[in-house]
């Protein structure tokens, strides 16, 4: 996990451009700084969650939940079917979290065409497929 930590975060342009397309939300704490943040995009009618990130200093606070809930908020307001996302299964925290807030395995059959093109877009990055696990939570369990 050194190696993953250890990459720079996205170029700020692709945070831009999220911002602009309405699909990246900021949380912040009580002097208004960011504490977290949420970068989505629309694959096979689903938002993916691409990164959800909290800042060390505010974890545990339930700020990670609460911002993906707000992506299953207005996953429903847009008429969206689910939310997903891809995790590392070899992380023994990650897949039970995410089972907590409403996600379930998919099968490798299960996977759309869009995230089979997140798994190769991963693997490019130098990801060992073998260690992705893919999620989804229908937005009907909000």
């Amino acid at each position: 996990m050194t190696d993953i930590a250890g990459h720079p975060p996205p170029p700020l342009e692709v945070f831009e451009h999220a911002r602009a397309a309405g699909h990246l939300w900021v949380i912040t704490d009580v002097d208004e700084q960011p504490a977290g943040f949420v970068l989505v995009q629309l694959i096979d009618g689903s938002a993916h969650i691409e990164q959800v990130s909290i800042h060390p200093e505010h974890q545990g606070r339930g700020l990670g939940r609460a911002l993906i809930d707000h992506v299953g908020s207005w996953s429903a307001a847009e008429g969206l079917a689910a939310l997903t996302l891809s995790t590392f299964r070899s992380v023994p925290w990650n897949g039970p979290y995410y089972a907590r807030l409403g996600f379930v395995e998919l099968s490798p059959g299960e996977l759309t065409d869009g995230l089979r093109g997140v798994l190769a877009t991963e693997t490019a990055f130098g990801l060992d497929p073998a260690s992705r696990v893919f999620m989804r939570r229908p937005v009907a369990n909000q």
